[in-house]
């Protein structure tokens, strides 16, 4: 979950005459509003919906819009837009609160507070082979395999692998490799692992020290330091001193790796700490994990666009920001026992949630002591030097809009005249297959990855790009409603024709339209800005505008190139598949949902394709002939 926003910013408060006439407007639906929990939706000029809300009374509520003062500056400002109102009762808060997260997703109401969920969590896997392998993953998860985590950043679980490798000696490497090597690798030669590739570990002893990770991992550190203490005593009263001295090594590891991370050796203490901050333009919410007793790290998520807060709006919009990312995160990622909150007057409410989602109690604390205070206090200091280190990004960004916009004479239409919305294209095949459009969006000063969109290209001569684009372009904007500001068309004089014939057949201005034309030598810097009026402008290596043109066309060549590989993997998959007897449709779907795509299935053993349903052990054997012939 990483980064939206809020749209409203620096509007002044309407009249007391102007409230009036509005509640005067929507008194009967108001006076027939129920005192019920439920949510409900602020809906504008044809129809669109300018805020969701949820409420334990919707009436008194709902109604709390409409008093002749006391409204901040951003909330009078939604009521002066509101056309209707709209309302869904529920059974209770922690539904409506559902509800609520659902809806706002669905519509994106300008007056909400969303985060941006273009990044997901990356967990340590531990595989289903008979030699475990330990790896960093990303994705869907299956019940094959354990998972730990989430974890808020790869650091954290690179740093986690490092240390099971290190006490533990877990393997890394992928099946194939396992089962090829006919000698130790570097990682057993420096204690990193017990090579199971070359049998100097059996799989039983491999099996307890799996045991023993798993038990690191949900903090059950002390208990098994006893447990090895005990281990290694009695293999030194039984003489064994070789397996004593094993055990020996793995407690001096451990007890140095619990000491360098200063752990807590309490899984009780296991929760999440979210911590709100703002700087008066953003809201930023921290979250920090403490799993096994291991504060495992943070990640700040961000409002999206600034907005200019209130005195009066600064404890309600935290609140509500609070609660928006409790909502939508935690719709998608499991919950721990505890959360840890710097805002008090929700955390009842999140509490309520939390426990009716996960079936559980799950305690809400908002005034922590000991180690969880420490945590709380850590994090607050991070979503503040967060916020510092995100404005001094934005202000170098903005800059460069500004600079973008002057340059081709460009004002947006939203209350920053340059806060432009710019879409780039760019097409990408091998030798004419799989031919893949990219679209990328570059919006509020950041580049956009949720708005991002493919194009497969089908119907046109093999390597035609102009053909290409014009389906691109056309698909894009055929029933789009709210156009870009600039539209950036990676190619010079011929895709640009191409581009303009499109908007002259769609009835849309060609003045938005720019070609990127490459430089001599296809060298950054040299690109040349090319005009449906003919013109010409090549701004140089170091203009800050060039400079932003160049950052979003390599996104959008980035992101056509990653799809189009996707989809000639995907066509290799198929082809692969297709020619092995005893893999239909079922089969075939089982297969990708077990192992992702053709690179996971390259390196499954026959033993590990041999455990999805209705894969025969000599089906297994034929696709891992034919999988490593391909």
């Amino acid at each position: 979950m990483s980064e939206e926003g809020v749209a409203a910013s620096g509007l002044p408060q309407p009249q007391a005459k102007g409230s009036e006439q509005q509640r005067d407007r929507l008194k009967p639906l108001l006076a027939s509003m129920p005192n019920l929990p439920g949510v409900y939706r602020m809906v504008g000029e044809e129809g669109k919906v300018l805020y969701v809300g949820k409420a334990k009374d919707l009436k008194k509520r709902v109604g709390s819009y409409f008093r002749s003062s006391g409204l901040s500056p951003r909330i009078a400002k939604m009521v002066s837009l509101i056309r209707d109102i709209e309302i869904t009762v529920v059974r209770s808060e922690a539904e409506a609160l559902l509800l609520e997260n659902n809806l706002i997703k669905a519509l994106a109401p300008k007056f909400n507070i969303l985060f941006r969920d273009d990044k997901s969590y990356p967990f340590l896997k531990l595989s289903s082979h008979v030699f475990p392998r330990i790896s960093y993953y990303r994705g869907t998860v299956d019940r094959q395999s354990q998972y730990f985590g989430p974890f808020p950043n790869a650091w954290a679980v690179k740093e986690s692998i490092h240390i099971l490798q290190k006490v533990f000696q877990l393997r890394s490497c992928t099946d194939s490799i396992l089962s090829n090597r006919s000698r130790p690798c570097l990682l057993h030669q420096i204690h990193r692992c017990s090579a199971p590739c070359v049998k100097k570990i059996s799989a039983e002893d491999y099996a307890a020290d799996v045991g023993r990770a798993i038990r690191f991992l949900k903090g059950d550190s002390a208990e098994l330091l006893n447990e090895l203490e005990q281990k290694m005593n009695q293999a030194s009263v039984e003489l064994n001193y070789e397996q004593a001295a094993f055990f020996r090594d793995q407690i001096a590891s451990l007890s140095k790796v619990l000491e360098q991370h200063n752990m807590e050796t309490h899984p009780e203490l296991d929760c999440d700490v979210l911590a709100v901050a703002t700087d008066g333009k953003t809201i930023a919410v921290n979250l920090a994990m403490v799993r096994g007793g291991r504060h495992l790290g943070d990640r700040v998520h961000y409002t999206s666009a600034a907005i200019d807060i209130s005195e009066a709006d600064l404890d309600e919009l935290q609140d509500e920001a609070l609660m928006a990312f409790v909502s939508q995160h935690y719709t998608a990622q499991e919950s721990p026992l505890a959360l840890v909150v710097n805002r008090t007057e929700c955390a009842a409410a999140i509490s309520e949630w939390l426990s009716a989602q996960a079936g559980r109690e799950i305690r809400v604390l908002h005034q922590p002591q000991g180690k969880r205070r420490e945590w709380l206090a850590l994090a607050e200091s991070n979503a503040r030097l967060g916020l510092a280190r995100r404005a001094q990004e934005m202000g170098s960004q903005q800059s460069k809009t500004q600079i973008l916009a002057q340059t081709l004479g460009l004002t947006g239409e939203s209350e920053d005249p340059f806060d432009l919305r710019v879409e780039c294209f760019d097409i990408s095949h091998t030798a004419g297959e799989a031919t893949q459009a990219s679209c990328v969006v570059y919006q509020h000063h950041e580049m956009r990855p949720s708005e991002y969109r493919r194009f497969n290209i089908r119907d046109i001569t093999p390597g035609d790009d102009y053909a290409a684009m014009r389906q691109a372009l056309a698909r894009r904007y055929d029933a789009l409603e709210n156009l870009p500001d600039l539209v950036l068309i990676d190619g010079g004089k011929g895709q640009l024709g191409v581009a303009m014939e499109v908007f002259e057949g769609l009835g849309i201005d060609t003045g938005l339209l720019v070609g990127v034309a490459k430089g001599e030598g296809r060298k950054v810097g040299l690109e040349t800005l090319v005009f449906p009026d003919g013109r010409e402008i090549a701004l140089g290596p170091d203009h800050p505008a060039l400079m932003l043109v160049a950052k979003i066309r390599d996104e959008a060549h980035r992101f056509a190139i990653t799809g189009m590989r996707a989809r000639r993997a995907k066509a290799q998959i198929g082809s692969v598949l297709d020619e092995v007897e005893g893999i239909g449709p079922k089969r075939r779907q089982r297969l990708l949902a077990r192992f992702g795509g053709l690179a996971g299935l390259k390196a499954a053993s026959v033993e590990d394709l041999a455990t999805v349903e209705g894969i025969s052990r000599q089906t297994a054997q034929e696709l891992y002939r034919r999988l490593r012939g391909s």
